[in-house]
């Protein structure tokens, strides 16, 4: 990857490249992988040979040293060839989890973490939710124990993505008092002789596990806690605001994919004479579910643009991962419904797609708790919570 060039020159490059990439892992490969319940090795280790996963990662540390705008462009690029949420959530961990790494990382952590997380050679999974406490980040029960130069984990997490084929995690865990103070960050590796990794069957992105973490004793050297002891939620905020952001771009490129094969299909199926496209019916809302996502990247790309520019984004990352949910789902809606039947028969993969566009209204938080955020923050309203 090139990054020789300014900013727009990299950007149009990016796509390009990625697109010509993704060309080679056509619908077929993902509608397989989702079946087969198949982690997409070839595809990740193609992301990674390629050196996108460290396409926001500094350059000391072996990546392309450009910005989360950069790595938008990539996951939202992967999404809309086809490949959809299996695609992104393959790699957006590696892409964007450790930056709490490259914030509050030592110099020694960031040698030894982070090279390997950019050429692929690890894999990291995010394990922060809890059973009990969902989005209630201040109510996590895990908790590390000290003792001398390791501390001892013990607790439960869920939803934890890739941890079928996750080599290390990084993990908050409760080292001291009630609340967000008491927590504190670990990268580590993921022991499987003191994990159990339980996977959860879900509705769609079958290619991509999600897991129940059971973790008895866990043992963490010091040298891997991410800065100071009851640091961890501040840390874990400079993952929060890049993973909507993230987020977002895969649900935008996720319904832009759907609407591409909905307008097709639209075009050339004919019935009473004429292509359904023809039919205000049909085409009206394909073309607002088109309005919806680029509304929705605008507000994306902003948002990544602040961030990269090191100013306040919490409102617009949260909006726009809100905006791209909804988008994305719309659009997959309408195309299921423009194909008919055939958007209900897997060889037609709309159905495969809408399934992974709810994903983009639950996680990584929900649709209201992102209103009760911008109520607050934004409107000076009351908390409600």
């Amino acid at each position: 990857m090139n990054a020789e060039v300014g900013g727009d020159d990299i950007a149009a490059d990016l796509v390009l490249s990625v697109k010509r990439l993704c060309a080679g892992f056509p619908a077929e490969y993902w509608r397989d992988a989702d079946r087969e319940h198949r982690f997409p090795s070839e595809f990740r280790d193609a992301i990674g040979k390629a050196g996108y996963l460290g396409v926001a990662m500094p350059e000391a540390f072996g990546g392309a040293g450009l910005g989360i705008r950069e790595a938008a462009l990539v996951l939202k690029e992967i999404a809309a060839s086809g490949a959809g949420a299996s695609g992104t959530s393959a790699v957006h961990m590696n892409i964007f989890g450790l930056h709490p790494v490259v914030v509050g990382g030592t110099e020694e952590q960031k040698q030894a973490f982070l090279p390997p997380i950019v050429s692929g050679e690890h894999h990291a999974c995010f394990a922060v939710t809890e059973p009990n406490s969902g989005l209630d980040t201040g109510s996590l029960e895990t908790t590390a124990r000290r003792e001398g130069d390791r501390y001892i984990v013990n607790g439960q997490k869920i939803w934890i993505s890739t941890a079928q084929i996750a080599t290390h995690m990084l993990i908050v865990a409760r080292t001291g008092g009630a609340g967000l103070g008491g927590l504190s960050l670990f990268y580590t590796p993921l022991d499987r002789s003191r994990i159990e990794v339980r996977e959860i069957d879900k509705m769609g992105r079958a290619a991509v596990d999600s897991n129940m973490l059971f973790i008895e004793n866990l043992e963490v050297p010091a040298g891997n806690r991410i800065g100071e002891e009851g640091d961890g939620f501040r840390l874990l905020l400079h993952g929060l605001n890049p993973e909507r952001i993230l987020a977002a771009a895969g649900c935008i490129g996720l319904g832009q994919a759907a609407l591409r094969l909905a307008a097709k299909y639209a075009g050339e199926r004919t019935v009473f004479g004429r292509a359904i496209g023809a039919n205000q019916g049909v085409a009206h809302p394909l073309a607002e579910a088109w309005a919806k996502l680029e509304a929705a990247d605008a507000l994306m790309m902003r948002a990544a643009e602040l961030y990269d520019g090191g100013r306040p984004c919490g409102p617009q990352a949260n909006a726009a991962k809100y905006l791209a949910g909804e988008a994305s789902f719309a659009a997959c809606e309408a195309a299921v419904l423009t194909l008919g039947g055939m958007g209900y028969a897997k060889e037609y993969d709309v159905e495969r797609l809408f399934r992974e566009s709810m994903i983009g209204r639950i996680a990584p938080v929900s649709r209201q708790m992102i209103l009760n955020f911008i109520a607050e923050k934004v409107l000076d309203l009351p908390k409600s919570y």
